[in-house]
């Protein structure tokens, strides 16, 4: 344990690491954030303490944290040794249970809830913050999308030594690091455009014109002029990143998707600030091929079954281009719970036609609210059928490539069924 910690703090990660080991044992989840609870109730300040001497780097945003923060981990470990919230524990118990675990990291990679990164960032002095996009996300949780650019932005101006690495194409995420310090602004697209009609700090409507976007009525609101860009994109997802400082980066990033190369790209320019270098940098991306699950694939009786995520009408439209074209066998799942947020009216906001141009097969609506998604579906032309387990949906199919499309807790149940699958045939 670092010296640096007061023997208060000490007993707190001794406490903490066994709260997470306990629930592990009892099966009660991975413990990241029941250690840093416990923990934090014994010492309050311990994030601070633990967070001191260490060179971090902070990633939020609505859609894509998860992957960008394991970008971010994995360039860094060039470096040396990486604390990381590797499991999406990103509230501030899972990010004092990462910091636990690897007390003496030097480097640190963390995911962080929109809501919570002014705490984070008060308590830990980061040296950059990453910031990727906003659109609406558990309404019934977090308040409209204001309140986080708000709170976003409340965040960005009490880290005044902080490179914050933002994209300049997303008019809420500008609006929220307008006033940094130290900003390197990276256009990696907005294809969702819903959430943006209206600038934060003006309440006036943003224009767009082709890339470009200004606010009506403003000669200082609009798209600031970017000092990282996406060029030479490839079929197979390689594309050069181009800094104004000269730097060119060949990067073939190991996860699917437009909005990867966009995470890619951020996770690239964070980790070159803190020192990492561009060979580092390719290899690490590239080496990143799955996370937490997502897009991992499992055999279930013969079924080739790849696994997606997504958690917003966003996020969903981006998971729609990753769901891999003409795929026999597709099921898609929805749940209502706490995490995923209880009103699913947003599931009309979402173009499901997106599968209809990827000529998918046969499709299954599944998870606790498969009847809602199912009538979604029907109005979208895209016939299915119900059932509502996911893994009887699996097995429902033909053996083969099936691909799951599924929300969070959708997705967390289900991997969670999987591994069971999997280690239970391990010991026959």
């Amino acid at each position: 344990m670092s010296q640096k910690l007061t023997w208060r703090a000490n007993f707190a990660c001794f406490a903490g690491r066994a709260a997470s080991a306990l629930s592990r044992m009892l099966g009660r989840g991975a413990g990241g954030m029941v250690g840093g609870e416990v923990a934090l109730r014994i010492a309050p300040d311990l994030l601070h303490q633990l967070a001191a001497g260490k060179e971090i780097v902070l990633i939020t945003g609505t859609n894509g944290k998860s992957s960008t923060t394991k970008f971010v981990a994995e360039a860094l470990r060039s470096l040396g040794p990486v604390a990381t919230n590797q499991n999406g524990d990103n509230m501030t118990t899972g990010i004092v249970t990462a910091l636990m675990k690897n007390p003496d990291a030097r480097y640190c990679a963390l995911e962080v809830d929109e809501m919570h990164l002014p705490r984070i960032v008060k308590a830990t002095d980061p040296h950059a913050i990453v910031l990727l996009n906003l659109s609406r996300d558990q309404l019934d949780r977090i308040g409209e999308i204001g309140v986080v650019e708000n709170r976003i932005r409340e965040a960005v101006d009490n880290a005044p030594h902080a490179v914050v690495v933002a994209n300049c194409d997303d008019p809420l995420i500008a609006s929220a690091a307008w006033d940094a310090h130290h900003v390197e602004w990276v256009s990696v697209g907005a294809p969702w455009l819903a959430d943006s009609a209206v600038f934060p700090r003006t309440g006036t409507v943003v224009i767009r014109d082709g890339d470009e976007w200004r606010v009506e009525g403003s000669d200082v609101y609009a798209r600031p002029d970017p000092d990282w860009t996406i060029s030479d994109v490839e079929p197979t997802g390689r594309f050069l990143l181009v800094g104004t400082n000269g730097t060119r980066i060949r990067i073939a990033p190991g996860l699917p998707g437009r909005a990867n190369r966009g995470n890619a790209a951020q996770a690239a320019v964070a980790a070159l600030r803190l020192g990492v270098t561009s060979a580092a940098v390719a290899r690490a991306l590239h080496n990143v091929t799955g996370v937490a699950g997502r897009y991992q694939v499992y055999d279930v009786d013969g079924r080739s079954v790849r696994l997606l995520v997504a958690k917003n009408p966003a996020g969903w439209q981006e998971a729609m281009t990753m769901v891999t074209p003409s795929v026999p066998q597709l099921v898609i799942a929805v749940n209502g719970q706490v995490p995923d947020g209880e009103d699913l009216s947003w599931l009309w906001d979402v173009d499901f036609a997106a599968l209809k141009k990827a000529n998918v097969g046969s499709i299954i609506a599944s998870g606790e609210r498969a009847a809602d998604l199912a009538v979604r579906l029907e109005y979208a032309q895209l016939p299915c059928r119900v059932v509502r387990s996911l893994l009887d949906a699996i097995e429902k199919f033909q053996p083969g490539a099936v691909e799951v499309l599924a929300n969070y807790t959708a997705f967390r149940d289900l991997k969670r069924e999987l591994e069971r699958l999997a280690e239970e045939a391990d010991h026959e």
